[in-house]
């Protein structure tokens, strides 16, 4: 799938202009097109709310064509007789009609709203649950960006669709149709002088619209360029980088060079809009000025009066903007599929770790904790070898187990495969004689405790942190979970407690502290099964103490027993060597 992130954020700058399909967007739909009717599906709930819509668009474009009318009447018979009756109804009837259209377009956008709205909420809701479906093979493949872009610009993007493409073209069409009628009502000859001015004057103004749109085009690349600095190097990370690689000055200057390429580009984008908006307003005026001059001559005027030539006037300046929209069209159907497409290839996605259709009956309270790695073989998606082969290990309810290896032996995996975040390629994992493939997700998230190497935790205070694992926990709960983990003492001595905030990704604690608060979330759920993936790296050597363990036995339930899964050696328990190729 093609990524989305900055692609999506330039669309969130400056917005698209008219003229060329974006090369992007063609790209994607010859990657993945789009059936329409799988579109159409999507609205297919809210036919009559849509249906709704039409109607007001159009009542809205066929009541706004009266004005010119009006006013002709006004000019024509009201004000040279003196009638005052119909001035006061002609006037009156003007009122109304923008009361009337200014009613309509509110309720308008509020129902094309709803229903965009309502399409992104199922789309969101859909796609989130999708995503998170699936292994974590998928997250490590993914950018982060591009999950976070599909979820938030792409389907954002759903109500642009609805209320701005797909209500402009019903707007568009109805107003082109509806005025060019009126205007051949009026004079037919003028009309066809307008057919001959109105090519020309779209022509200059599009010309100019690509212009501006490449300028903008450039400046939105620059600027999510500009972006991609800021989020590098203002981050907790980003900053810790710079400062120990003495790095700093070069990050300003590259920083001050690329800021002021955007500058650069603001100045000749705002120029480019200037010059469109100077040709509209030449073409504005142009066009009405050649309409006065062939109403003065008697081949072209057809006798028409004062009052006609306005109200002819008015529909040739109403008709101008319809008439660009509508040669946009094509542009704004390209752009809405390839939204779609890039919506689609998320929801395509083949899940790989699947919920078992009649999941066996795992009981938490009745489970022992025996752990079995039946003859296990992985191998991640396009790669040309076994990340694990032929496991075969055995964890006795009660005991503990440390897998020992070098970098990259397959430990984590083979921990992974405990929790079922991946299913193995060949034979199986088993909890109590039962298939992990067998079991409920939730069952098994009950069962099954892992802290990982890269500890991750909320920008959120202490108790919110390890209210992840147990919302309903009490305080006592949550301080025994402390205990276990050897972290109490150090919480109980900040000056707020369960309430400190943790900082971006627990920055304000040192790994080890991290790591700690993880496991005490983790013993939280009270599991029968423990993975610590490399606890001993960053948490001292005070982990590593039998004292560890008979502490946080002591503060957990008397017939709870857990297996320890770790990844180093100095803990104690027997030990598994993996060696390379995963064996």
């Amino acid at each position: 799938m093609q990524d989305s992130s900055t692609h999506a954020g330039r669309r969130g700058h400056g917005g698209r202009g008219p003229g060329r399909i974006d090369p992007e967007d063609r790209a994607q739909l010859a990657e993945s097109p789009v059936d329409p009717r799988r579109v159409l599906a999507l609205f297919s709930p809210h036919r009559l709310a849509i249906a709704f819509v039409v109607a007001l668009i159009v009542t809205s474009s066929v009541i706004s064509l009266a004005q010119p009318f009006l006013v002709r009447e006004i000019i024509d018979v009201a004000l040279p007789q003196g009638d005052t009756s119909l001035l006061i109804w002609a006037v009156a009837a003007m009122i109304g009609i923008a009361v009337a259209t200014a009613v309509l377009g509110v309720v308008q956008t509020w129902q094309s709203t709803k229903v965009g709205q309502a399409v992104m909420h199922r789309l969101r809701t859909q796609a989130f649950s999708h995503v998170q479906d699936q292994s974590m093979a998928f997250f490590t493949r993914v950018r982060t960006g591009e999950v976070q872009s599909r979820l938030t610009n792409d389907i954002g993007g759903m109500q642009n669709v609805v209320t701005t493409t797909a209500t402009s073209i019903a707007s568009n069409v109805t107003t082109v149709v509806g005025t060019a009628v009126a205007m051949l009502a009026l004079s037919w000859r003028l009309s066809l002088l307008s057919l001959i001015v109105i090519p020309p004057a779209i022509w200059v103004s599009r010309r100019v619209a690509l212009m501006r749109r490449d300028k903008t085009t450039e400046l939105q690349r620059r600027m999510a360029d500009l972006q991609s600095q800021i989020d590098e190097r203002l981050s907790v990370n980003g900053a810790l980088l710079i400062k120990t690689l003495g790095a700093g000055r070069r990050s300003s200057d590259q920083f001050e060079g690329a800021s002021s390429d955007v500058a650069d580009l603001e100045v000749k984008s705002q120029l480019a809009g200037r010059w469109r908006m100077s040709t509209m307003t030449i073409v504005f005026s142009v066009i009405p000025a050649l309409i006065y001059l062939a109403a003065g001559f008697p081949a072209t005027s057809g006798g028409m009066t004062i009052g006609t030539l306005v109200a002819f006037s008015a529909l040739q300046a109403t008709i101008f903007r319809p008439i660009l929209g509508l040669l946009s069209v094509g542009v704004q159907w390209v752009s809405s599929m390839a939204l779609f497409s890039r919506i689609f290839g998320y929801l395509d996605l083949p899940v790989e770790v699947t919920a078992p259709s009649d999941p066996a009956r795992f009981e938490k309270s009745e489970v022992r904790g025996d752990v079995v790695l039946d003859d296990i073989s992985f191998r991640y998606p396009k790669a040309d070898r076994d990340a694990l082969s032929s496991i075969n290990v055995q964890v006795p309810a009660g005991t503990s187990l440390a897998v020992v290896g070098e970098t990259g032996s397959g430990k984590t995996t083979l921990g992974g495969l405990v929790a079922r975040l991946a299913d193995p390629t060949s034979g199986a994992v088993r909890i109590d004689g039962v298939d992990v493939r067998d079991i409920a997700p939730e069952d098994l998230a009950a069962v099954v405790g892992v802290v990982s190497q890269e500890t991750y935790l909320i920008h959120g205070t202490i108790r919110e942190n390890l209210l992840l694992a147990k919302p309903d926990a009490s305080d006592i709960e949550l301080w025994r979970a402390l205990a276990a983990a050897q972290i109490d003492e150090l919480v109980a001595g900040l000056p707020e407690q369960l309430e400190t905030k943790v900082g971006s990704r627990g920055h304000r604690f040192s790994g080890g502290e991290k790591q700690r608060i993880a496991v005490a979330r983790t013993l939280l759920r009270d599991p029968r099964v423990l993975v610590l993936d490399e606890p001993n790296n960053s948490m001292g050597c005070s982990f590593r103490t039998p004292r560890f363990y008979r502490r946080g036995r002591a503060t957990s339930r008397p017939d709870a027993r857990r297996r320890l899964l770790g990844r180093r050696y100095g803990v104690p328990c027997r030990t598994a060597p993996v060696g390379r190729g995963g064996r």
